[in-house]
């Protein structure tokens, strides 16, 4: 397996990273949140301008034809920065959807507005009593005629409430916790029996909850087969942990950048704190937890596209628990090593904690993801613990 980047990756890697540094500080970060949005619309153009919106999405209908190391590219330098833009919402959830279940025109219509920044999406796949099982969905898809109704709430969805349209997974068949039986429907934002509530997370972004009464949906906006969406909803969900997997790792090397730069200026009993060797381990144990977790993060990407869908899991939640148990070892680390300074809302650091915490709870948290891996065999599977 080749995890070196190619020339024209590297190109594009420097280009990204560029763009992070000469527009996206911590104080221009702090300025983009105080937008009526909670991020920068600029921002947004100008990922656009550079073809990052169309990152994933086929040339055919205006993208770029990317593959999963451009994405994670992307969300590295993303990671680093913190941004605030509904990207991941927009372009791996919602637009992971699109990508594997969106027919022809739905494609034809939908991808370019996202590519050129014209429209944000949302996936609601969470409900109150679902925790991580994506396949417990209450959320009702009735037939009426030709079309669909929904009924039932979604939470915590992601950037859904400035969100254009809303793809929703909703049951038209079976009981609950089924994984037959479950649809995808991309609903209008303003459609009648809509209803939703933004509110800001803890680290900073913008999710909401919302609700859907008698909510009206034609025939046209259902995604794939109405009763068999569970296999797309959970292959998008790999995609999408190998992108946070990524996110976090350029938090990991920002918060380990920060942190030893840190020790180097703060001085306490005459000298640098830096200069005492204990601290200086408490360094390396942080370089050490990052790079763990980088080849974590490279292994789920290579692994996101797998067609195996028991290697894939396996792949990715092993990743996922990696990035979950060093986001508590290096995030403490980086906290206790600024002392008080790192608990303020003024300081960069506890914002980066916040965020790898959020992280780790998304799409299962690292307990889960042992138990996926234990029920899975294990990263390489029963019969090679057996030999």
């Amino acid at each position: 397996m080749d995890l070196d980047l190619s020339e024209e990756q590297r190109l594009f890697k420097d280009g990204v990273d560029r763009l992070m540094r000469e527009h996206y500080s911590f104080e221009d970060r702090r300025k983009y949140r105080s937008e009526k949005t909670g991020f920068s619309e600029a921002m947004w153009a100008r990922y656009a301008e550079l073809g990052l919106l169309g990152l994933p999405f086929p040339e055919a209908h205006g993208g770029l034809g990317a593959g999963a190391v451009e994405t994670m590219i992307v969300m590295e330098a993303f990671g680093k920065a913190l941004i605030l833009e509904p990207y991941f919402a927009t372009v791996v959830l919602a637009g992971g959807i699109l990508r594997h279940a969106a027919n022809e025109t739905q494609k034809t219509k939908l991808v370019p507005a996202v590519t050129e920044g014209r429209m944000k999406l949302a996936f609601g796949y969470t409900e109150p009593q679902s925790r991580y099982d994506l396949f417990d969905v209450e959320t009702q898809a009735k037939r009426d005629g030709e079309g669909w109704v929904l009924n039932g709430a979604k939470g915590l969805v992601l950037h859904g409430d400035v969100a254009d349209k809303i793809i929703v997974s909703a049951r038209t068949a079976g009981t609950a916790r089924e994984k037959g039986g479950i649809g995808l429907f991309m609903v209008d934002a303003k459609a009648p029996g809509l209803m939703r509530q933004g509110y800001p997370t803890q680290n900073g972004l913008r999710a909401a909850e919302i609700t859907f009464q008698n909510v009206n949906v034609p025939a046209a906006d259902v995604i794939g087969d109405p009763a068999g969406a569970f296999p797309v909803i959970s292959r998008v969900a790999d995609e999408a942990v190998a992108a946070l997997c990524a996110e976090a790792v350029g938090c990991f090397a920002e918060m380990h950048t920060i942190t030893v730069g840190y020790m180097k200026t703060r001085k306490q009993f005459g000298t640098t704190i830096g200069s005492f060797q204990v601290l200086q381990h408490r360094a390396v144990d942080m370089f050490v937890e990052l790079e763990q977790s980088r080849s974590m993060a490279l292994y789920a990407t290579m692994m996101a596209g797998e067609s195996d869908v028991t290697e894939r899991e396996r792949a990715i939640s092993a990743a996922k628990a990696q990035i979950g148990q060093s986001s508590k070892a290096l995030g403490r680390q980086a906290i206790q090593l600024h002392g008080g300074i790192g608990m303020t809302m003024e300081y960069s650091i506890g914002h980066y904690f916040k965020h790898v915490t959020m992280i780790d709870t998304l799409f299962g948290d690292t307990d889960h993801q042992l138990q996926r891996l234990a029920s899975l065999g294990g990263l390489f599977g029963e019969q090679a613990i057996a030999r």
